[in-house]
């Protein structure tokens, strides 16, 4: 009895199987609902893809530069023998400074200290056109006053009138900054989209300004300490080894902040610097068009295949009853 049942579900089963010449049969027949629904989806998409702005998209192709500091090795040398004559040597992070610029670009600190006070505000926060014959900006009036330089914008808790640094970084970090590490190479790429090529390519070359510069500056801080440590230390200590040690230390500091002084790339040095980009990089239109018809025939086919199935089985069922 079980086998009866079982080569009867089969049975059922091939019945039911897909017949791709059916398929065919019935999308063909239906067409004028593929076209019904596919169309106004596409018009759909190309509506959308000609309201949304064009955006530029400037890159720089960086090398991290030699610029770990050498006051660790140099101390790490000595340690012991300052160790052993009661001296205790400032520690200095052995990591390279590129590893920790990279980290650097993307925080906040960097963001509020180094690139919100270097930029005009309303390029980031009250952007609404490019023109491109004139080069001019155009401001959205109900956010920001250009002719008055006055922001007008509503806002509500947590937002400010002006907008803060914390909320302006946040656009800045999601919609415009682009950091790039090829593991193999090493090499950066730090790309910024904006809607004028020219506000794309000066904010990439503030960013490598401002790093380079801050590093150079905090390693000649560093130097600077460890020389004016040491020269104390030299006079206190007795062990002629020890004021060797120091003296070789001082000499090396000494050497390494003239070389800060004249390296100009001193974190990442350009390997394709930026460019005022010609051609637009976003939106890609014709690929929101391609989607929105692809998206038009898949619900088509849908509805199409589900309303013929239901259909089907209802007849089916139908003449079972009977």
């Amino acid at each position: 009895m079980q086998e009866i049942q079982k080569n009867n579900h089969l049975n059922n089963f091939d019945y039911q199987e897909i017949d791709l010449r059916e398929l065919f049969s019935v999308l063909w027949q239906e067409k004028r609902i593929v076209i019904y629904i596919t169309t106004p989806l596409l018009i759909l998409g190309l509506i959308y893809s000609l309201i949304l702005p064009n955006l530029y998209k400037s890159s720089a192709i960086l090398s991290p530069t030699d610029s770990t500091s050498s006051i660790s090795k140099s101390l790490q040398n000595y340690a012991g023998l300052a160790g052993f004559a009661g001296m205790s040597l400032p520690s200095v992070s052995q990591d390279n400074n590129a590893v920790k610029a990279i980290k650097k670009l993307n925080s906040l600190s960097f963001f509020e200290d180094k690139i919100l006070p270097n930029i005009f505000l309303p390029d980031l926060m009250a952007f609404d056109s490019w023109n491109h014959q004139t080069n001019t900006i155009n401001y959205d009036e109900s956010v920001y006053n250009d002719l008055t330089n006055s922001w007008v914008r509503d806002y509500s808790y947590p937002q400010k009138k002006i907008p803060s640094a914390q909320e302006s970084f946040e656009i800045f970090i999601t919609k415009h900054l682009t950091i790039s590490e090829d593991k193999k190479t090493g090499f950066i790429t730090l790309s910024v989209k904006h809607q004028s090529p020219f506000v794309a390519k000066k904010w990439i070359e503030l960013m490598i300004n401002e790093i380079n510069t801050f590093y150079r500056q905090k390693d000649k801080l560093d130097s600077e300490q460890v020389v004016s440590y040491l020269t104390k230390q030299i006079v206190i200590t007795n062990l002629s080894e020890v004021k060797q040690a120091i003296t070789k230390i001082i000499q090396d500091e000494t050497r390494k902040l003239a070389l800060i002084e004249a390296k100009e790339y001193y974190v990442f040095d350009y390997i394709d610097p930026p460019a005022i980009m010609e051609k637009k990089y976003e939106p890609q239109r014709v690929l929101i068009c391609f989607l929105s018809a692809i998206l038009g025939s898949i619900l088509s086919i849908i509805y199409i295949l589900t309303k013929y199935y239901i259909s089907r089985e209802s007849s089916s069922l139908a003449t079972n009853s009977n």
